[in-house]
């Protein structure tokens, strides 16, 4: 046994366990998807897909990979899917390779606004692959379609991508395929957010209208860390394959792979669709208590909002992610809509509920930590006594070892 690295693992269980995470991406795997994730699989190589592998020995993977695809597919409705991305941020790669030459236009969100890294920041790959110009959201923090549809015939891109990391609102696919189809491009959608609440019929399924959809499998849908890419497209799922491997990837993971297959398989029982329907309503929860309290805040229609911090409270949202931490609070620092300041500082905090739903948070919960993060934040309550809030919180809550 290597006591250094065991003793760290208890060490983060700890800190786990006595916590609030309250960080959006964040989730905790079940203890099945954990034990897959740990299991013997992790020895195989199996570089191609299955039944066509580079490789001998790979039987039994062929059909966990089967597996994967085949409940994944059940799962959102889609005929279609790749499994092995080891990332979002690979499987984007991949859906852009799929569908884009080099250089490439791609319309997406202004991402100070709520886009991710790779939908075109300077340090992704994104920018540097293909050229991409943005949509704002409006002054009211919000998608403005007929704005979208208006820039999007003045630069006629290749793609239009929607699907965000701080995006508070549901999404109106639907609008985005007949601006897709007004300007002749190609629909792309990251739904690694709100796949679990996509699963559970909490959101719209962007399957039914995009060409291509990519996600994480931790987050909302609360499997291990990886990717996947969907889509009803024949043509495109070759493509996709191949960008896959070998343009981006070697090997598969396929005790990865095999953890994906255990959440898909658990986000189609009737517990994961009440669980989903509680994360929307804790976070709402939470999110009009602290805008009882004073606090500015944004709307909320799925797992997450922000808080502006730096109205609210007169600091940054750096500032107020190290004082939460210090009572055992975990949030991240976010940038708002407009934000004046630089991603390293924010004004603001993203705030999620995703994580603490599952060890048992519930509305009451939800409202207690609205009202800690406001009075701490406003030094109305002392570091002991907050403290001693959260392990009443936390003590009351499933161990993550439970799960």
């Amino acid at each position: 046994m290597d006591k250094q690295i065991f003793d760290l693992i208890q060490e983060e269980s700890t800190r786990q366990n006595e916590g609030i995470e309250l960080i959006a991406s964040e989730n905790y795997a079940s203890t099945y998807v954990r034990e897959a994730c740990g299991s013997i699989l992790t020895n195989k190589y199996a570089e191609g897909y299955p039944n066509a592998r580079y490789y001998g020995g790979c039987e039994v993977v062929d059909k966990v990979e089967m597996l994967a695809i085949e409940r994944v597919c059940k799962l959102f409705n889609v005929k279609y899917a790749n499994v092995q991305p080891h990332s979002g941020s690979q499987a984007n790669a991949a859906a852009y390779h799929a569908l884009l030459p080099k250089g490439g236009k791609i319309l997406s969100l202004v991402l100070n606004d709520g886009g991710h890294l790779t939908h075109g920041s300077n340090v992704s790959f994104s920018s540097h692959f293909y050229e991409f110009v943005h949509y704002p959201l409006n002054n009211e923090g919000k998608l403005d379609y007929d704005k979208i549809e208006e820039i999007a015939a003045k630069e006629q891109p290749d793609l239009i991508l929607a699907g965000y990391s701080a995006y508070p609102y549901e999404i109106d696919f639907k609008r985005f395929k007949e601006i897709c189809d007004k300007v002749n491009c190609f629909f792309m959608v990251d739904m690694a957010h709100i796949a679990g609440l996509i699963a559970a019929g909490e959101h719209l399924n962007p399957c039914d209208y995009a060409d291509i959809v990519t996600s994480t499998t931790h987050k909302t849908l609360r499997g291990p860390r990886g990717g996947l890419i969907l889509t009803n497209n024949e043509k495109l799922i070759k493509k996709i394959n191949s960008a896959i491997f070998p343009f981006y990837q070697g090997g598969p993971l396929e005790h990865i792979i095999a953890g994906k297959a255990v959440c898909f398989k658990e986000a189609q029982d009737d517990s994961f669709k009440e669980y989903a329907k509680l994360v929307k309503s804790n976070t709402l929860t939470c999110r009009n208590t602290l805008l009882d309290l004073g606090a500015i805040v944004s709307g909320t229609e799925n797992h997450l909002f922000l808080l502006n911090t730096l109205d609210t409270y007169g600091i940054t949202g750096k500032v107020a992610q190290n004082k939460l931490e210090e009572i055992g609070i975990t949030t991240n620092k976010n940038m708002i809509p407009g934000d004046i300041l630089s991603p390293r500082e924010t004004s603001g905090l993203r705030i999620g509920f995703a994580a603490v739903t599952t060890r048992g948070c519930d509305n009451l919960a939800a409202r207690i930590i609205a009202e800690l993060i406001h009075k701490y934040l406003k030094e109305e309550i002392s570091k002991e006594d907050a403290l001693k809030e959260v392990k009443k919180l936390t003590s009351s809550w499933k161990l993550i070892e439970e799960i």
